[in-house]
């Protein structure tokens, strides 16, 4: 899938807002505030259910490779995710 295609889609289902459970969250990391070396993606299935986590790492920004973002994608898709949400910008690994 392009990398912009895929960006968007994820943007549209950040952009409803919250729907309910289940819920993927996306967190952006990386050694600068300008470049996302792994991704977090968080998935809750209910309230009060415990999260699963899995991470994706990229050697150059993973905002912009094409395979990530389209995992990305398909996660939301294949969980049935009601409500995406993401972490604004990147946060610095220390």
């Amino acid at each position: 899938m392009n990398v912009d295609k895929a960006k968007k889609r994820i943007e549209k289902q950040i952009k409803k807002g919250f729907k309910g459970y289940p819920l993927v969250s996306l967190a952006y990391f990386g050694k600068t505030p300008n470049t996302a070396t792994e991704v977090v993606v968080t998935f809750t299935l209910e309230e009060g259910a415990e999260p699963q986590t899995q991470k994706l790492v990229s050697e150059n920004d993973a905002r912009e490779d094409e395979t990530i973002q389209s995992v990305l994608v398909k996660t939301i898709e294949r969980t049935n995710a009601n409500t995406v949400t993401e972490v604004a910008g990147v946060s610095l690994i220390s």
